[in-house]
């Protein structure tokens, strides 16, 4: 445990990322990771022979040449990469007396529309085809060269200049919300409805929360790339990125929970000072009292040192828990602790038997009550059988399945009652697995319910909360860099979306800001 470069506290895939990237940097890097198993809410488990997911489902662009995926760019740069199944359609959507197939490929979808609303499929088009442009001037930047500092301005002027006269014309929808562009194009009040689902899906808000280029990314990533599943489930990207890791010379280390990050406060500028952070290096020049990261505590009591810590956890578990609050700015922890939440989920794992199951496909989406908002807990159902493109995720005759909804962590306690009203929650659940297998609960050979204490409990996770919930317009998300000297943040409080691509790029930024831009270059031009 000597010269330590950087500590990574997590090993989610924001913290595996970044870890993986800086070890091909030639940084001596470890990661810290409570859980006895890697991939925080991306990581895997086991019970009598089924394997779940705990958390992401849908993958698109794993592999492929063309792929934008952050996460297939950082294995091709560690070497490593997956194996997956392609399929289309890429899920149904189950609406009140609807049901329909959703395609990967644009003009499918739009035939699918057409049947409900020709009018309708025509405005999608036109809500679709206002996007796309951004897509297609953001396409020829990869995730691989964006760092968060303003080094990424003579990068990109240096490198991608045409993709950046590309990107002027498309600049007024860069800070813009999906639903402004909604408001624009499409009337048809089905549709907005089906817009505000694919939004809500993406990113945990309707159109009118979630920015643009956002939706322009997944519009043009699932019709230009493959849909598909990783072949062993979500375990299969964090045990490609672990091996990234430790090919690289980077450490993982198992049931190692850090319990304080170390800060001092020094006074001007010092010999050792390595701080990338342009504003601090300006403060330490005019003597400013700064706080500097020295390493971490264990909860064992033992005391890790580096010069750079990256947080994986919340932003509200790094400034709440992780640090004293003599170590942050009080202004600035509070409005950092204050920046409003995702709610937290129910979820249901369950192993069936799968006979007479021959034509049952992997993703559905459930909306209970049209009358009702989609973000209503309970009344939106994500459903995922990933043991429909793998087999070897259940046993024989057996199918995997994760169903989850939207659920607030205030109200639940571990008392007398928890474990009934677990049972009520999932109930939900069951009636939007009754849309797709009506007979699913006599197919019911296990049952695991999750709570939002659940979440919060395995994956250290304040009030079991999926990130911020920054609405368009609204405010910018915290990104990487923090007011103390040395300390950075990953993960899905420091970027907009939901899911995996997201916290790998916000580990991508956060390691190519500790590095000099010429290094990106030179590990570009090896791949």
């Amino acid at each position: 445990m000597e010269n330590i470069d950087v500590i990574v506290i997590g090993s989610g895939i924001g913290g595996l990322t970044a870890a993986a990237l800086l070890a091909r940097y030639g940084k001596r890097v470890v990661v810290c990771e409570s859980h006895t198993v890697p991939g925080g809410a991306a990581h895997s488990f086991k019970r009598r022979g089924f394997e779940f997911d705990s958390g992401p489902s849908f993958y698109c662009g794993l592999t492929g040449a063309k792929s934008l995926n952050p996460v297939k760019q950082v294995l091709d740069a560690l070497g490593e990469s997956l194996q997956t199944v392609a399929y289309d359609p890429l899920g149904h959507y189950h609406l009140p007396n609807i049901s329909f197939p959703v395609y990967s490929n644009a003009e499918r979808y739009c035939e699918e529309i057409a049947k409900r609303t020709p009018q309708g499929a025509r405005e999608w088009k036109q809500f679709a085809d206002r996007l796309l442009p951004l897509y297609e001037a953001m396409k020829d930047i990869p995730s691989l060269v964006l760092r968060a500092d303003w080094q990424l301005v003579l990068v990109l002027i240096g490198r991608y200049l045409p993709s950046l006269f590309k990107m002027l014309p498309n600049l007024p929808l860069v800070q813009s919300s999906a639903g402004s562009v909604m408001d624009a194009t499409v009337k048809d009040p089905w549709v907005r409805q089906l817009i505000d689902l694919e939004c809500f899906l993406l990113s945990g808000l309707k159109a009118h929360g979630t920015i643009a280029p956002e939706v322009a990314f997944m519009l043009g990533e699932r019709s230009r790339t493959h849909v598909e599943y990783p072949t062993g489930g979500s375990d299969a990207i964090v045990k490609a990125l672990v091996r990234g890791l430790e090919r690289w010379g980077g450490e993982l280390l198992l049931g190692h929970h850090v319990e304080q990050i170390l800060v001092e406060t020094f006074h001007g500028k010092t010999r050792d000072d390595k701080t990338h952070d342009k504003a601090q290096q300006d403060k330490t020049r005019h003597g400013a009292s700064l706080h500097r990261v020295t390493g971490v505590r264990l909860k064992t009591g033992q005391t890790l040192k580096a010069p750079v810590v990256i947080s994986n956890a919340s932003l509200w578990d790094t400034y709440s828990h992780l640090l004293q609050p003599e170590d942050l700015p009080p202004s600035f922890c509070k409005t950092a602790l204050s920046t409003p939440a995702v709610d937290s989920f129910m979820h249901l794992h369950l192993g069936i038997r799968a006979e007479a199951l021959e034509n049952l496909t992997g993703h559905h989406v459930v909306v209970h009550d049209g009358h009702k908002d989609i973000t209503v807990p309970g009344n939106t159902c994500m459903i995922s059988i990933p043991s429909v493109w793998d087999a070897t995720l259940a046993p024989f005759g057996h199918h995997v399945i994760h169903a989850y909804t939207l659920e607030p962590f205030t109200g639940w306690e571990r008392n007398n009652g928890y474990e009934q009203k677990k049972q009520e929650k999932a109930q939900t659940l069951y009636r939007a697995l009754e849309r797709i297998i009506p007979d699913i609960r006599e197919r019911v050979v296990l049952e695991l319910i999750g709570t939002p204490l659940t979440h919060a409990h395995y994956l250290r996770r304040d009030r079991g909360t999926y990130g911020p919930a920054i609405e368009a317009g609204k405010g910018m998300f915290p990104g990487t860099q923090t007011p103390i000297q040395g300390l950075y943040r990953v993960g899905d409080s420091t970027m907009p979306g939901i899911g995996v691509p997201a916290v790998a790029a916000s580990g991508i930024l956060c390691a190519n800001t500790l590095v000099q831009p010429r290094q990106t270059e030179e590990l570009l031009k090896v791949l």
